[in-house]
């Protein structure tokens, strides 16, 4: 049996024990705050039968139905505890009051066996409370909590009680119903401060002093991560958190679990025994920030194309700007309502960017060409010529295309396998600019680079 259990089952079988200890003495002796312990007591032991029960409960592992497990079920019965001293503590204050006023008759008689009973009361109380208190902390379990809580104000309220009977001795009967009023506001009192923490718990409010802790072990890891966002809820003792990371978008997969193993370690060695989810998500770099302002922009229905795309911080704020190309026919309205809605889409899904500005284009129509094997052998020469200054081989490919635009030029280049990206761009710019310049007759070349 588990040290929860076997604490409330002590507490079942001391909650019998007193409640017939303390009936038997308050009807011999007509103490009012006597009888309201009884009931009080009776209240312990329905708790700690719950207790008993929710603590077998919420011990089982997780199952397909209870993925976080049963922890909630001591919450649960620690809130029907404070439902049951509400319901005792009214009906002891309405009596007491009843007796004080004189509409209720009976006068307590306080014999010396009954301050024997209330002081062998209070020891059992205060043990209760050590032990219940003891193994809470111990185990982390806030049903015995609880039950710590409410043997504590059962001890004070022996205390009251007892004082209350001595000053019955001493002619002053009112003060048996003012103790047992007195009990029934700490009752109250108890109950209010049960059912405040453990609907907190329900209702998954942040735990503040444990979320400090996760914050701080993961702001102390060493590379830094980039923590996105952390959500965080308790119960029966134990912390679970979600976390959301950070890494950069060339990250290899085995780099951002490691990170997220970093971060899981963290957290739990900063709070023992916790439930950590960590998710893995590309850094929040410029790239990937053009990669998210691009997919927003795509989903919007009518785009047909979408180039010259750049984002860029302009003081403290975001800028995005980018080429639409819609349908040539469209009327300006309805192309200027496009542009609106990419606009909106943008700043929905992308919350850092602060701005965005649109140029509309009209979308080349699929025009109709034909290959033109009669090109004049002066252009062929020329171009050819071109490629082989530049880049010292001719040409692999080169043909030509009439269209309604004028003549097309189509030419790969060969360059070597180790030339840069970079590189193989300025070569075939410089090919098309000094073709441009030295033959304008040509509509546009269009060249294609290859190892």
């Amino acid at each position: 049996m588990s040290p929860q259990r076997r604490t409330a089952l002590v507490s079942v079988v001391a909650a019998c024990a007193l409640i017939g200890l303390k009936l038997g003495t308050a009807i011999s002796t007509s103490s009012l705050g006597l009888l309201s312990e009884a009931a009080h007591s009776g209240t312990d032991l329905v708790a700690a039968i719950l207790t008993f029960v929710a603590v077998g409960v919420s011990g089982r592992p997780a199952d397909p139905g209870h993925a976080y497990g049963h922890g909630k079920a001591e919450h649960l019965a620690a809130l029907a505890e404070a439902g049951l001293l509400i319901v005792a503590s009214l009906a002891i204050a309405w009596r007491a009051l009843w007796r004080l006023t004189g509409l209720a008759h009976g006068q307590v008689d306080p014999k010396g066996y009954a301050l024997v009973v209330v002081g062998a009361v209070m020891v059992v109380d205060a043990g209760r409370a050590f032990v219940s208190y003891r193994t809470s902390r111990r185990v982390g379990s806030p049903a015995l909590s609880a039950n710590a809580l409410h043997f504590a104000s059962d001890f004070v309220g022996s205390g009251a009680v007892l004082l209350g009977l001595l000053a019955a001795r001493a002619g002053h009967h009112w003060a048996d119903s003012a103790a047992a009023l007195f009990v029934a506001g700490l009752v109250l009192l108890a109950a209010a401060r049960l059912i405040r923490i453990n609907v907190d718990v329900l209702m998954d409010r942040v735990p503040p002093e444990a979320e400090a802790a996760a914050l701080a072990a993961i702001g102390a890891l060493r590379p830094p991560v980039e923590l996105r966002r952390l959500r965080m809820r308790h119960a029966a003792g134990r912390q679970f958190a979600d976390v959301v990371i950070g890494v950069p978008p060339g990250a290899a997969v085995g780099q951002g679990h490691a990170a997220a193993d970093a971060v899981e370690a963290a957290v739990h060695e900063a709070l023992p025994g916790s439930d950590v989810v960590v998710h893995v998500e590309p850094g929040g770099d410029q790239a990937v920030l053009r990669e998210r302002v691009l997919a927003a922009a795509q989903r919007v229905p009518r785009v047909r194309e979408i180039h010259n795309l750049t984002v860029l911080r302009v003081g403290p704020s975001t800028q995005a700007s980018l080429h639409l190309k819609l349908p040539g026919d469209l009327p300006l309205d309805d192309a200027h309502e496009v542009a609106t809605e990419v606009e909106r889409a943008i700043v929905e899904s992308v919350p850092e960017v602060d701005s965005v500005k649109t140029h509309l284009e009209p979308l080349a129509e699929p025009g109709e060409g034909r290959v033109d094997y009669a090109a004049a052998a002066a252009d062929r020469a020329l171009i050819e010529r071109i490629v082989q200054e530049t880049t010292g081989s001719a040409p692999r490919e080169l043909r030509f295309l009439q269209t309604d635009d004028g003549l097309l030029a189509y030419l790969t280049l060969a360059l070597d396998p180790h030339t840069t990206l970079a590189e193989a761009h300025t070569r075939a710019s410089e090919i098309e600019e000094r073709v441009r310049r030295e033959r304008p007759e040509i509509a546009d070349v269009i060249v294609h680079t290859e190892p």
